[in-house]
């Protein structure tokens, strides 16, 4: 077996966990998630304890994989997820609006991006931008779709990136 999947999920106090004939509902704190679950993938819950069980030796990955999920289900409902995003560049700006989010690049035009619910933004200075969400795969594609207006480049470094990214710098044409 997989030995994620060895591993019980602990549901913290004020989480509600329901499991119903293949699907897994997460209530807590900062919202609620649910998922489907694979039909090998066997879960039981004893004593505050999410535990996973599979059937045939095909099956191991998809109960880590299921663990996995779960795990950040819990997680997100009782202590939830957060991004952090920087701005580079002169007059890179960004501004937070209830779910709106404005953004300055260096176009044009100004780029506005409406948050999908269940997602917040801060700009705690105008070149940070804090992300938060309940919901981790849902955060890191709103980083992402964000990131991807202007990806940080190589020759100076200017462009969104993740606060704890790395750009490696290339030289300039010599001539």
């Amino acid at each position: 077996m997989s030995r994620i999947a060895n591993n019980p999920v602990q549901i913290p106090s004020g989480v509600e966990v329901n499991l119903n004939n293949g699907e897994v509902s997460v209530k807590g704190a900062k919202g609620s998630l649910s998922m489907t679950v694979h039909a090998d993938v066997k879960i039981s819950q004893d004593d505050g304890k999410l535990t996973f069980a599979v059937d045939s030796k095909q099956s191991n990955a998809i109960a880590g994989t299921t663990r996995a999920l779960v795990n950040n289900m819990v997680v997100g409902v009782s202590q939830g997820f957060e991004k952090k995003l920087q701005l580079i560049g002169v007059g890179y700006r960004a501004q937070a609006q209830g779910k709106k989010l404005n953004l300055t690049l260096g176009f044009s035009h100004p780029v506005v991006y409406e948050l999908p619910e269940g997602v917040s933004a801060e700009t705690p200075s105008q070149t940070d931008i804090v992300l938060k969400a309940s919901d981790k795969q849902l955060l890191g594609q709103v980083a992402a779709e964000i990131r991807g207006f202007r990806p940080p480049e190589p020759y100076k470094g200017k462009g969104v990136r993740y606060a704890d990214e790395y750009v490696r710098r290339k030289e300039a044409k010599k001539k």
